[in-house]
């Protein structure tokens, strides 16, 4: 698939590297410019090219929000995302290691209301970028992603991209609920788990 990446700090840089690793094209774009990503672009070799936000939502099938909450409203022409798969992996922080309090929404719910019509999925948003970058090809249990969304059909596509990357994919449920439970301050952020422990855990 090809797969657009806002957001190239640390761990977009990152989910770039094992997309192409597992055989999907890239389309980059960060707040500086496609100029700033031809060093990016050029380690990633041919599956990867760069451009403006705007142009990378029209360009992708799918597209991973991987850029501080604060910078995510306004971010796309509501039109370029309407009806496309949009992974928010953005997290709500008030300061280091702070959760925002966002009055009981889920801040996924809040991207979906600044983007009508997008097919929101939650994901790719509660593991380190160093874990990112190996579990994903090291030996033993598969190390979860978990998903949540109200679209079946967007939360499958993003569970076949999971499983590319070598994870194992896990349904936390609609948008509300299960976005909750991986956002900061939920139990599922930033604690990895086997697929097997967070079928264990989602099922309690």
């Amino acid at each position: 698939m090809r797969i657009g990446v806002i957001g190239t700090g640390r761990i977009g840089s990152t989910l770039a590297r094992i997309l192409v690793a597992a055989d999907h094209e890239v389309v980059l774009a960060n707040a500086r410019g496609p100029r700033s990503l031809a060093p990016l672009v050029a380690e990633l070799g041919p599956a990867a090219s760069a451009a403006h936000p705007a142009e990378a939502a029209v360009r992708a099938e799918v597209l991973v929000l991987m850029v501080p909450f604060d910078s995510v409203q306004g971010l796309l022409p509501q039109d370029s995302v309407r009806d496309t798969v949009l992974v928010d992996a953005t997290n709500a922080f008030n300061g280091p290691g702070a959760p925002r309090d966002l009055g009981g929404r889920g801040s996924s719910e809040l991207v979906a209301d600044w983007y009508p019509g997008v097919r929101l999925v939650k994901s790719l948003n509660t593991m380190h970028f160093e874990t990112l970058a190996v579990a994903g090809t090291s030996q033993g249990a598969r190390l979860a992603h978990f998903t949540a969304g109200d679209d079946g059909k967007a939360k499958e596509i993003v569970a076949g991209i999971i499983t590319d990357l070598g994870f194992a994919p896990v349904d936390t449920g609609p948008l509300h609920s299960g976005g909750i439970l991986q956002q900061p301050g939920g139990p599922l952020f930033n604690r990895p788990l086997t697929e097997a422990q967070a079928l264990a855990w989602t099922s309690h």
